[in-house]
């Protein structure tokens, strides 16, 4: 664990204001375009990487994981100078002659990667630390070992390894390191290890952006059925139905028989009568999710092998509401179906367990949006698609509740590594305007 101390001294003597390295918007570019430059000099090593953690191929690798970085960087770059800029604030009739701005980036950011996304979800919230001035630890997760390892490889390559240090370690290190004390800790992943992080923060009273999974989503029985299930199917099962996004669980009235049939089409056009000799359907890279479909009734899938962590694309009827896996995220390719019998149940029943990470809802009845929109409560809402949301810019990436807090991507992002330090800076001279607060003042009451 020194190496480790000794890591994250280096990025704080480094970022320290006394120095000032990170501050100069120059400087923040200049490393945002060598973060650029890793992603295309190293295009080929990083799907081949995340083929060998997640059996994915290399299209779903970039367009998964890739392609929306470098558009995040060029966004960020084009915004910087606008958002950097020191913000002027409304004066008051008591500081018209002073100068009111906010400013300043955090210091030691340390950014929590996860096996579902390695490459992503590490790298992304990156560039929003980077573009606020921030030093950044990275700790990818130690269940992508291909990944973590090609990261501690090549970011040295492209960065200063003092300010952007790569923790490539297991769960003990982990822990050790969120002893240390940090600016801001991001976390996207399970409410079981957020709440750890968010323990481990509080006793540094360091805030913590987390995201954490779980999203309903809702079939009104007036949609156009075969759209909305085509996109439930792809968005559940792509990579394998590990994406923290992904509609959990569908909410739908009687005509589930008819949803079944028509998710069952669009799994045997996705991925053919055999989804395991698919390329385009990836691996369970831990064996514990194997367990989750236990105990419940399957309308299709359920078949498994552990040797190559497959299981195949579940769907589940018949679900005890309070069963484990309408508690804990899926997280697998498992999709529970749940009936009832009116929208106003459907509300119910979702507001009876914690709040969503995002919800969705397929309607063509606008009233049943708005609907859905104002009597619940979620991190987001997402309207006939999935998941796209996310790659929205000028959306925040947010948890509520149960599935976190604070919220990240685009602008949001510069302002979650950013501190917004109230200054004003007011003229030593004519200080005539001021006698009024200055002693003796039992003559000014006299007067007033």
């Amino acid at each position: 664990m020194s190496k480790i101390s000794d890591a994250l001294k280096r990025a704080r003597a480094a970022v320290c204001f006394c120095s000032g390295r990170t501050r100069p918007l120059q400087f923040r570019v200049q490393r945002l375009e060598a973060l650029q430059r890793m992603i295309q000099n190293r295009e080929r090593d990083i799907p081949e990487a995340l083929g060998a953690n997640l059996s994915k191929n290399k299209w779903n690798a970039y367009y998964e994981e890739v392609v929306y970085i470098p558009e995040d960087i060029d966004y960020m770059i084009k915004k910087l100078p606008e958002w950097a800029a020191d913000e002027p604030v409304e004066k008051t009739p008591q500081t018209q002659q002073d100068e009111p701005y906010i400013h300043s980036p955090l210091g030691v950011v340390f950014i929590i990667g996860t096996r579902n996304y390695p490459f992503n979800l590490t790298i992304q919230p990156m560039v929003g630390a980077i573009a606020s001035g921030n030093a950044v630890v990275l700790k990818p997760s130690e269940l992508s070992e291909n990944m973590a390892s090609l990261l501690a490889a090549i970011i040295p390559q492209y960065l200063d390894k003092n300010l952007y240090p790569v923790i490539n370690r297991g769960v003990p290190e982990t822990t050790e390191v969120l002893k240390e004390i940090f600016d801001h800790i991001l976390y996207r992943g399970s409410t079981s290890v957020g709440k750890i992080v968010m323990m481990a923060a509080a006793k540094n009273l360091t805030p913590v952006t987390l995201e954490l999974g779980k999203s309903p989503c809702y079939v009104d029985k007036d949609c156009h059925l075969d759209v909305a299930c085509r996109r439930n199917t792809w968005g559940k099962f792509m990579n394998s139905g590990q994406t923290c996004v992904a509609p959990d669980y569908i909410v739908c009235d009687s005509s589930i028989g008819q949803i079944v049939e028509k998710l069952k089409k669009c799994l045997k056009e996705f991925y053919r009568d055999d989804a395991q000799k698919s390329q385009d359907y990836g691996r369970i890279m831990n064996s514990h999710h194997f367990q989750r479909v236990m105990g419940q009734r399957v309308a299709h899938g359920d078949t498994r092998d552990a040797a190559s962590c497959y299981i195949a694309l579940t769907i589940l009827t018949d679900v005890d509401p309070w069963s484990p896996v309408m508690q804990e995220e899926t997280f697998g390719p498992v999709l529970p179906i749940l009936c009832v019998r009116s929208l106003d149940e459907a509300i119910q029943f979702i507001n009876w367990h914690e709040k969503p990470l995002t919800l969705y809802v397929f309607s063509c009845n606008n009233q049943v949006i708005k609907n859905m929109i104002a009597e619940m409560s979620s991190g987001g809402v997402m309207a006939n698609n999935v998941i796209v949301h996310i790659t929205t810019h000028s959306l925040p990436f947010e948890g509520v509740g149960h599935r976190g807090m604070g919220s990240y991507h685009g602008k949001k992002s510069f302002e979650t590594f950013s501190h917004s330090c109230s200054c004003l800076v007011r003229p030593l001279l004519n200080d005539e305007a001021q006698k009024a607060r200055y002693p003796p003042s039992p003559s000014k009451m006299c007067h007033h």
